[in-house]
């Protein structure tokens, strides 16, 4: 059984054999749903939460990997690393919070976005049947005095090839400024790895202050490559938002 079939059987068992009267249930338009059922998406963790509260089954069920229906309030509600995170959270001050506060919701808006848009994996109009993945194009990060970027929606989406270098990938952000030259030049389209810890001597996206920064990791500062510009203290709250991996 795939989870598409999974869905529509618990769907029936609750009473709605009108696909368009569950998506109007859930708040969901007919046709995302439709693509679930017929699995034409991967379904978020997002969605798979609510199908799990709503048929009160686990999501390893919804995902057919158990055929145990065992309720999630029944079995453990964290893994070992959320309890981490969460140990982590509680032990930080008010600014160290709302730091994170601000990249959760980010965050969550972003997955919500794309839990509306219509399937992820997309045919390339060239000519050949490559596939491509939509991922999320952010209007700018700063090379050079910071720029907030916690604000905004995503404006716009872009089509990857989908090959394994660009698995890891999710999303783009476009350089505004000279700082990080010859590497990168400004106007460049960056690919972002997903990632709150990157290692000294690699290149990630930065908030510091609330500014966001593509800059190199030091000991204790952001590194501009272009030496015509300075370099970025790191404060106690600063936080890394992902690795770039490559550009466009």
């Amino acid at each position: 059984m795939t989870f598409g079939e999974r869905l529509i059987e618990l769907r029936k068992e609750r009473g709605f054999t009108n696909r368009s009267d569950f998506a109007d249930y859930i708040g969901m338009p007919s046709t995302t749903l439709r693509n679930y059922e017929k699995n034409a998406r991967e379904p978020g963790h997002i969605f798979l939460k609510q199908m799990a509260n709503i048929f009160n089954v686990s999501v390893d069920y919804l995902l057919c990997m158990t055929d145990d229906r065992t309720p999630p309030e029944k079995n453990p509600i964290f893994s070992n690393v959320e309890i981490e995170h969460i140990e982590k959270y509680r032990s930080l001050d008010d600014s160290g919070r709302s730091h994170v506060d601000t990249v959760l919701k980010w965050e969550s808006d972003r997955m919500k976005q794309i839990e509306q848009v219509p399937a992820a994996i997309v045919e390339l109009h060239n000519g050949s049947n490559e596939k491509g993945r939509l991922i999320d194009y952010y209007r700018s990060v700063s090379a050079g005095s910071g720029e907030v970027i916690f604000d905004d929606v995503y404006s716009e989406r872009i089509t990857l090839p989908d090959i394994p270098e660009y698995r890891r990938v999710a999303y783009a952000v476009k350089v505004d400024g000279r700082s990080m030259e010859p590497l990168y030049n400004d106007g460049d389209v960056l690919l972002i790895e997903p990632t709150c810890e990157v290692q000294i001597g690699e290149i990630g996206i930065f908030n510091v202050n609330g500014q966001a920064y593509v800059k190199k990791l030091g000991k204790d500062k952001l590194i501009s490559l272009n030496k015509g510009y300075g370099d970025v203290p790191l404060t106690e709250d600063s936080l890394c938002m992902g690795r770039v991996v490559g550009k466009l």
